[in-house]
């Protein structure tokens, strides 16, 4: 038996398209590098390196399309806040978790966001993994 495919595109579920994506994660992103108190650089890397001009582009809300990967990266960073804002019912202790050594064997005495500045995007997933079996 072969499914009609206008009754698959029905049933697939509706994501929106990644360049709509782009402001408001950009938004968010600028807003939560404040919160955590984030250099340039620091913001750089955690979105992947963009080119100066490009990030600077971002940075004055000119909009344009974001990579997969840059969306990826301020998925996960929108999660690790969501998770420390729920685990730290003081917004501060919240924001300050990420700069503080770790002894968990994952952050090996480091800060959460020294693990997360290696650049790689599994970092970030790694570290929101760990968040989110803190709160169970």
């Amino acid at each position: 038996m072969t499914a009609h495919p206008t009754r698959i595109a029905e049933a697939a579920p509706r994501y929106a398209p990644p360049d709509t994506l782009a402001d408001p994660a950009l938004r968010a992103f600028f807003k939560l590098a404040e919160h955590w108190k984030l250099r340039i650089a620091e913001q750089r890397r955690l979105l992947g390196d963009p080119p100066e001009s490009t990030f600077y582009k971002w940075k004055r809300q000119q909009g344009g399309a974001l990579a997969r990967d840059t969306l990826e990266r301020i998925s996960y960073l929108l999660g690790i806040w969501k998770s420390l804002q729920i685990l730290f019912p003081d917004p501060a202790q919240a924001d300050a978790w990420l700069h503080k050594p770790n002894t968990a064997s994952l952050f090996g005495g480091h800060s959460a966001l020294e693990r997360m500045l290696s650049g790689n995007v599994a970092d970030l997933y790694v570290v929101r993994q760990y968040l989110d079996a803190q709160r169970g």
